[in-house]
């Protein structure tokens, strides 16, 4: 068992009744749990010629920034509305408890870049689609996504496959 994969916890009913949240903030708190979330990431798409990375507010910030910069690559954030100064790109997606909209700068990516998605959870794969369209609007190339935890029981990876068929890794997955 890796580090980080005893410091997640389940806190059950948050957001709302029925939902088991995977909080992964104490494998963030460890040094050593996040430098080995971070590596095992990194190291599976060292050889793919990522030069961006795209992850999504909040959680995906922390585990994106860190694996772009292991990766040599550049770091785009999706934001929620509002929150980008310049011209975006916008996508609205439903969430297993919601809707929600991503933003990305309209210059973030060009269709020299070559991107790798970064999360630090999938679930039913809606904020990743999201990312998907975004990506995909501003010419770019998607050659893959890595996640800390995929809840594998809802099979996000199905809804991934109808939009893409760059590779999904997962270093979780919850049956």
């Amino acid at each position: 068992m890796r580090p980080y994969e005893e410091l997640i916890v389940d806190i059950p009913n948050y957001p709302k009744p029925g939902v088991v949240f995977k909080d992964l903030t104490p494998a963030f708190a460890d040094a050593d749990a996040f430098a080995a979330m971070v590596d095992d990431l990194a190291a599976h798409f060292a050889d793919h010629g990522i030069t961006k990375v795209v992850g999504a507010e909040a959680r995906g910030f922390i585990v994106g920034a860190a694996v772009a910069l292991r990766l040599g690559a550049g770091f785009v954030p999706c934001r929620k509305p509002g929150k980008l100064p310049r011209t975006v790109l916008r996508e609205s997606y439903a969430l297993e408890y919601g809707t929600d909209v991503l933003e990305i700068h309209a210059d973030a990516l060009t269709s020299d870049d070559v991107v790798l998605i970064v999360d630090d959870l999938v679930a039913t794969g809606g904020t990743t689609t999201a990312m998907v369209r975004l990506v995909r609007a501003s010419g770019a190339r998607l050659v893959g996504f890595g996640f800390v935890v995929e809840l594998a029981f809802l099979d996000p990876r199905a809804v991934i496959a109808a939009e893409t068929d760059a590779e999904v890794f997962s270093l979780v997955a919850v049956d």
